[in-house]
């Protein structure tokens, strides 16, 4: 709806927050921007943080999976290093863990 002539804010729109537009910020944030996406072989880590962030924590339930998130920044790029579980994994996809795996500590590093 936009507000009209006899408005005190003509033209403005009203009710954004109720089209969808939340859900649509969500999916930016927490897929493009955080980075945090599910693929067919495994969770996706390639946050686009700003340089100014030194990181963030997020916790993410994928296909029965508990994944604890640690993002950290030791460089300007947007590099990613990744640790799973404590050991490194090459690239920036956590693997899908073996079956009855409850959580997943995930540790990237931004270079």
């Amino acid at each position: 709806m936009i507000a009209g002539r006899d408005a005190p804010t003509h033209g403005e729109a009203k009710n954004s927050w109720l089209t969808g537009t939340a859900a649509w910020n969500y999916y930016a944030i927490t897929q493009w921007i955080l980075g945090i996406r599910t693929s067919y072989d495994g969770l996706l880590i390639a946050p686009v943080i700003p340089k100014s962030w030194r990181g963030f924590k997020a916790t993410r339930k994928f296909r029965g999976v508990t994944y604890d998130i640690e993002v950290e920044r030791a460089g300007d790029g947007n590099h990613v290093s990744l640790e799973v579980n404590g050991a490194p994994v090459p690239g920036n996809l956590v693997p899908l863990p073996p079956s009855g795996t409850k959580t997943m500590a995930v540790k990237a590093t931004l270079r």
